[in-house]
């Protein structure tokens, strides 16, 4: 099997990458935008392209990938909206819609939401829209997928190892290892659920 990461070289790309590691006839590919095996921005669809010609055909795709602004809503620019838009949005959105044919049948693509789109919190306006419109694409494109390809999201509480740098956005959250947000990408990779959204909170 051969699946690739996108946003590798994350926390929680670190940590899906480790968990598959130790599954037999596994090949992983690590993507993002340094310190991997193949370079993608992807906020940027010629980038999405060159990923997928260089990588070939596949039988999963993870995206970890997405960056997003955090800033008050009075406060917020349109174009400071837009990045999120650009990078966490459609950037993963169009990881799907270009790479869809580099898919091999009955495989399987697993993308990332967030917390936010749940249960609100000062400054995640952006963040929430994100999260909750690529939700809403997943389960709405599940019943659309061709060949017998199954599509999810995993959306993960703000993690442990980024609690000293996030906790002051996320006061009272109980957050969660990068460890466990992993086996959410596995079980998304080797089940049978489609359309589906696996909340690690």
């Amino acid at each position: 099997m051969r699946i690739l990461v996108v946003g590798a070289s994350g926390t929680i790309g670190k940590a899906v990458v480790e968990a598959l590691q130790g599954v037999h006839s596994v090949e992983i590919i690590r993507a993002s935008r340094k310190n991997s095996d193949v370079t993608v921005d992807i906020s940027s669809t010629e980038s999405i392209k060159a990923m997928f010609g260089q990588v070939g055909k596949i039988d999963a795709l993870i995206s970890t990938a997405g960056s997003t602004h955090f800033g008050l809503v009075e406060e917020m620019t349109p174009e400071q909206n837009q990045f999120t838009v650009n990078n966490k949005l459609l950037g993963q959105i169009n990881l799907v819609l270009l790479g869809l044919n580099y898919i091999r049948d009955k495989g399987s693509i697993t993308l990332t939401t967030g917390i936010t789109m749940d249960d609100p919190l000062v400054t995640g306006a952006s963040a929430a829209m994100a999260s909750g419109g690529i939700a809403a694409f997943v389960k709405s494109a599940a019943i659309e997928m061709p060949r017998g390809i199954r599509i999810n999201t995993v959306s993960p509480n703000v993690l442990e190892e980024s609690f000293e740098k996030y906790g002051s956005l996320f006061v009272g959250y109980e957050p969660v290892s990068s460890k466990r947000v992993s086996l959410a990408y596995k079980k998304s990779i080797y089940g049978a659920q489609t359309g589906q959204c696996y909340r690690v909170y």
